[in-house]
This record gives C-alpha cells, structure tokens and sequence, in this order.
C-alpha cells in the first residue's frame, strides 16, 4: 500500500513529547542542524565516542552529535530518565540505531544537508528524507533502473525523490543494502509506504508492516542544553 500527502509542519516543544507518544505508534522530528553550533561530546558515552572518531568529516560528526543528543534528550522525557548519560545507543552489524535495555523502541535516522530526521516507533520502521533539489535525471534514472516504469520524460525531480526515499526507507525497514534491492525493486507486499512532500521543502518516506500505525510528524524546537 502507498499513499503520498502534503504537510506543513508544526513546531512542537520536548514537554509536548509523552502526550505525543501516548497518541502514536511512530514519532518522526524534522531536526534543523544549523540550530546547533556546539560540538559538545557530552552527551556521548564512551562508546558513541569511538564511532564519533571513525567519520571522517566536521559535517559527519556535528550531526552525529547533534542527532545523539537529540534523541537522547527525547528518550529522557519518554523514559523518565533524569539525564542523557543514562541513555545509551548502539548500532547493530547492519547499522540500525538501537537503545541499549530498550528493545521496544525502534530507532531510525536519516540526513540530508542540514537535515535529520529522527523516528522513534513503538513498531519496525525505515525513514528517508531529502531536500528537494534539481537532478541530472539521466543518470539518476539509469544509477535506479527504474526508466520501464518511470520513463525519464515524464519523470521530474520530486518522482525520482520520491523514488529513491522509498528505497532507502525500505532498505532500513528491511535491514537490505541499497545495492541489493536497486535492480529488482523494493517488495511492498508486506509493507506500508508514505511519502510526504513536507513544507514543500523535503521529500519524506516512510514504511512500516502492513499493520495500521498512527504517525505523528513535526519539526522540533530548539533544545537548549549545555
């Protein structure tokens, strides 16, 4: 099942969270990174650090601090913790994000330019978001394989988005690579996909099971930490 829907998006305070979270299976937040200037690793634990040394990029690193400690300070309004340090994540052999002593959550993340995405789901999800921008459709179609069913002069930019959100969504619902699924195609018998066109700024996927699942999106006000 797909469906595609317009949105504007409302900015919500971490206090509105619990409520939130009491009405949803799934709670995704539009994260603005260049709200943030401080690359302060305390929120980090001593493993969060390690992977922080790995990346190879400023860029790399501010978001993954800031999508940590954003997440983190989420958790702790959902979870009655007193601090982030009480908080700890992990990823898994295949990359999924996951909370350590929480298994009933599902976490997951996506990026693109000064975006993250964040999704918390009482329910195994896959996101994807990118920014809309012009695309040298040629390549992108043909690097997709999707011209029999997309021809390449009816396909815009958006089309090719929200094709390639779906897959990515689908490859971190899936726990697949994008190399293995781009031939042959994502298979959504079993799966429930959305896109969203949101602010009419970013192009947004999303899949689930089959199941019927509520789903909250917005962007997050700034949060204040030190």
């Amino acid at each position: 099942m797909y469906t595609e829907n317009l949105m504007q998006l409302s900015a919500v305070p971490l206090e509105n969270i619990p409520q939130l979270w009491k009405q949803n299976d799934i709670l995704v937040f539009l994260i603005d990174l260049d709200n943030y200037d401080t690359l302060s690793t305390g929120c980090l634990n001593s493993i969060e650090k390690e992977h922080l040394e790995k990346l190879q990029t400023t860029d790399f690193k501010k978001r993954y601090i800031i999508s940590r400690m954003v997440l983190k300070h989420i958790l702790c309004h959902l979870l009655n913790k007193n601090s982030v340090l009480e908080i700890s994540t992990y990823k898994d052999e295949c990359g999924e994000v996951h909370i350590l002593n929480h298994k009933e959550l599902h976490i997951c993340i996506s990026y693109s330019e000064n975006i993250v995405t964040l999704a918390i789901s009482k329910v195994e999800v896959g996101i994807d978001v990118e920014i809309k921008r012009p695309l040298a459709l040629k390549n992108t179609l043909k690097y997709l394989q999707i011209t029999s069913s997309c021809p390449e002069k009816s396909a815009s930019d958006s089309d090719i988005l929200k094709i390639w959100t779906m897959r990515e969504a689908y490859c971190k619902f899936s726990n697949k690579s994008m190399l293995s699924i781009l031939s042959r195609g994502p298979d959504f018998n079993n799966a429930c996909c959305s896109s969203y066109v949101l602010d009419n700024k970013y192009i947004f996927s999303v899949i689930t099971d089959s199941g019927l699942h509520t789903i909250n999106i917005s962007s997050l006000e700034k949060i204040n930490y030190c």
